[in-house]
């Protein structure tokens, strides 16, 4: 046995999993020179190697469950492109007005056809509310109706919806709410469909950074945005925010949150699925709002997002049929290992999902919903 192979089984054995065994969450090896290639780069290496069909594991979301609860992603981080990585994040400013658009062209603008068969009716890409939902499309409706609540909209007001993807928010208070929506996104995919999904109703979608929004409203939000915006750019977006909400206004963000204050995603994340993202901490965020916007409000249900993104694998694989002439293999897998090791760092408690209802001084205390 090669060094290599057993410095990885070794700290597999930590998490319960067995190379080639016969458990859900055991790794089936099929290229002996995966170990190697995973020292090299581990997040890298781990997520490309399954790309390419070196190995596989019956059920990702438990394997990687277990990998996260033990922290085994710490164990084996050292290499030099994650460092060059977190040093690109410290030099340069990854989420500038010109990089903005990255994410857009090369996640949110695969394919509308991809979303419509993953996604709810109401194509919500963030994670929904289950407290009392048995369904996806039920789950994402009670999000929905939630941040109304939460924003205590009423028939008339205007509504700043800061990366609003096809519309589906807009939609959703427009209908049920009667409030005039404006949204920003940088997927052109999304906002020709969103245009024709809003048609007729009170709604403006701009194919625009959320850094150019323009006007006074009586609501701001974020539904899923803030994972793209950097910590470098989190004061602007308080002060973005600032700008266009009224005297009297209420402000909402609704994002992933992560543990611990990084500045990056994993390698692989980064290459393939949301380049230049990174998820904000507590004390990121709780810094960028200081001396512009009490918290009025800050609600977890991270766990929830684990059922979301089940719902979504499950969603997928049963449309695959249908999509993998357009798409193929290599995504099919690339795509999976996202979704099911995503649903891992909810269900390993990794990553949270919060609702933040942001408040300005001398203003009435909204009232506590959950």
């Amino acid at each position: 046995m090669s060094k290599a192979k057993a410095f990885i089984q070794s700290l597999l054995s930590e998490a319960g999993i067995t190379i080639n065994g016969s458990a859900p969450y055991d790794i089936q090896v099929h290229n002996e020179s995966l170990y190697n290639r995973i020292l090299q780069n581990p997040a890298l290496a781990l997520g490309e190697s399954y790309m390419d069909g070196w190995w596989d594991s019956p059920a990702l979301d438990q394997f990687f469950d277990r990998l996260l609860r033990v922290e085994l992603d710490t164990k084996v981080s050292g290499n030099l492109g994650a460092a060059l990585l977190i040093l690109k994040t410290k030099l340069f400013n990854r989420q500038n007005k010109h990089r903005a658009f990255q994410v857009g062209r090369q996640h949110y603008d695969v394919g509308n056809d991809l979303y419509k068969k993953m996604l709810d009716k109401r194509l919500v890409y963030t994670g929904g509310y289950w407290k009392n939902a048995t369904s996806l499309d039920e789950a994402q409706e009670a999000k929905l109706d939630l941040v109304c609540r939460k924003l205590q909209l009423e028939p008339g007001m205007t509504v700043l919806d800061l990366g609003c993807g096809w519309g589906s928010f807009a939609k959703f208070a427009a209908q049920r709410y009667g409030v005039k929506v404006t949204g920003y996104t940088v997927s052109k995919e999304q906002v020709a469909l969103g245009k024709e999904l809003c048609q007729g109703l009170p709604i403006e979608l701009h194919l625009a950074d959320y850094r150019t929004a323009q006007g006074q409203f009586d609501r701001v939000l974020s539904i899923g945005i803030m994972e793209h915006v950097g910590y470098k750019n989190y004061r602007t977006y308080m002060e973005v925010t600032d700008r266009c909400l009224k005297p009297e206004g209420l402000a909402f963000i609704h994002t992933i949150g992560h543990n611990d204050s990084t500045t990056k995603v994993n390698d692989w994340t980064d290459k393939y699925i949301f380049p230049n993202g990174m998820i904000p901490s507590i004390a990121q965020l709780g810094k960028a709002m200081e001396n512009i916007f009490i918290m009025e409000d800050w609600h977890n249900f991270g766990p929830d997002y684990d059922k979301t993104l089940m719902a979504w694998h499950a969603n997928f694989e049963a449309a695959w049929p249908d999509l993998k002439e357009k798409y193929g293999e290599r995504f099919r897998r690339m795509w999976n290992y996202y979704l099911l090791s995503s649903a891992a760092g909810f269900r390993a408690r990794q990553t949270q999902l919060w609702q933040i209802v942001l408040n300005r001084l001398g203003r009435p205390i909204p009232e506590r919903i959950s």
